[in-house]
């Protein structure tokens, strides 16, 4: 390794890395020490790589971030908007630390704990799953992410095991110019079913940069609904990566949300590890000033059977700049694949600006598979019916908007999670003037 050739942003970051103190566990440590050795070895992504060319990551390399102080939970924290009081279990991180005194670990027929607790009481579950489904050889966020590892989530449901209610995992920043790494494992035994509500959420004004990795491994015959929300301050930047396994007869249903960051990119990669799953993948940006929301996702269909949906809409105010690159792969032998995508993208001002790039690649004869696209405004005719029934011009854009995002919004499976968006939607959007 030649440390001469390691980016400065990228050295910067890593020498935090000799704060984070060493697990009692060989394997963890070890898993870190190659994580940390090969996010040296690798390049940061530049608008030079295809995956990158319209997410250009300088802003974020330009500043510097060091490792968050102790967590705290002052009063007056300000969570209370994203509490989900369905949640029979929560788990909340401040600034990447734990904090016990806002979380709750019970729940029925579900684990939620610590992956430090866990590699004590879980030890060989969470060695065969963690840095199997995100590997990071060839990316470095994920490698600086798992060099960092310390500690994270755990969400364990054990064979035919049904929790009756979600389990919450709150991330959330309080410091300014600090880097944290979330990190999440879901597992979900043969027969199982769970819906997991992830949540990124910024407390300050201030830079930050959060670096997060979700792993979820849905056994034979489980269900897994997986709601993520994601609205971190306008000046912080957010780098994600979801990797889910499907095994047989597996089913996954994901709605992401994303509203804040000034830079977010979310890589979604769903992997068909068994005939007769089914996934279906909602997405939703919804951004304005100069802010830019980059997803890309992945659904990669290796076996007979399988079913995806994927419906992806964007709602771009101001200078404010989507993307959206879906692909979706049906491997030789994965016949009987049935698969649809569609993009949709409302530009809410003339400087608003989409990306996307619904992508299929088919290499089976016997399928049904579909994708789509399209961009547009806001209907001069509808603005006009609204105007016409004494609707300002603030007002009938704000409900024209939230028409437009609420296919998204209202199948998310928590109530409270849907009203809080609806209001969310409403007070994004009745402000932009087409300009």
């Amino acid at each position: 390794m030649t440390t001469a050739t390691v980016h400065p942003w990228l050295a910067s970051l890593l020498a935090g890395h000799a704060s984070v103190p060493a697990r009692p566990h060989d394997w963890v440590n070890r898993l870190r020490s190659d994580a940390l050795e090969r996010a040296h070895a690798l390049t940061l992504p530049t608008i030079r790589q295809e995956d990158w060319r319209f997410t250009d990551l300088s802003p974020l390399y330009q500043l510097a971030f060091r490792a968050a102080a102790p967590a705290a939970a002052p009063a007056g924290l300000g969570l209370e908007p994203v509490i989900a009081p369905e949640a029979g279990a929560r788990l909340v991180f401040i600034d990447g630390q734990f904090v016990p005194a806002l979380s709750i670990l019970a729940s029925d027929g579900v684990v939620a704990t610590t992956l430090g607790a866990a590699f004590d009481a879980h030890g060989d579950l969470v060695r065969s799953q963690l840095a199997q489904l995100a590997p990071f050889a060839d990316d470095a966020f994920r490698a600086i992410n798992t060099a960092y590892l310390a500690d994270g989530a755990l969400v364990f449901v054990a064979r035919d095991a049904v929790a009756r209610s979600p389990v919450q995992l709150i991330f959330a920043t309080t410091q300014a110019d600090v880097a944290t790494h979330p990190r999440c494992l879901v597992v979900a035994e043969q027969g199982s079913e769970v819906t997991v509500v992830e949540d990124y959420v910024g407390l300050q004004d201030g830079a930050s940069c959060v670096n997060a990795v979700t792993e979820i491994a849905v056994g034979p015959n489980a269900h897994v609904r997986h709601v993520r929300r994601q609205r971190e301050s306008s000046a912080s930047f957010h780098i994600a990566t979801c990797a889910v396994r499907l095994e047989r007869n597996a089913s996954y249903r994901a709605v992401a949300v994303a509203v804040g960051a000034r830079i977010s990119r979310y890589n979604l990669n769903v992997v068909q590890a068994g005939e007769g799953t089914s996934c279906q993948l909602d997405g939703l940006a919804l951004i304005r000033d100069r802010q830019l929301a980059d997803t890309h996702s992945f659904i990669d269909h290796a076996h007979p059977h399988g079913t995806s949906r994927q419906l992806h809409k964007c709602v771009v105010g101001g200078h404010a700049h989507a993307v959206f690159n879906g692909r979706i792969m049906v491997r030789p032998g994965a016949q009987r694949t049935d698969s649809a995508q569609a993009s949709r993208n409302l530009l809410l001002s003339r400087r608003a600006h989409v990306d996307t790039k619904p992508q299929l690649e088919i290499f089976a004869d016997d399928v049904k598979c579909a994708h789509g696209a399209t961009v547009g405004q806001l209907e001069a005719e509808e603005l006009f019916y609204l105007h016409s029934r004494g609707l300002g011009e603030r007002v009938a854009r704000g409900l024209l908007t939230y028409g437009f995002a609420a296919e998204i919004v209202d199948r998310i499976p928590v109530p409270s999670i849907v009203e809080s968006l609806r209001r969310t939607v409403l007070h994004e959007t009745q402000g932009e003037a087409l300009a």
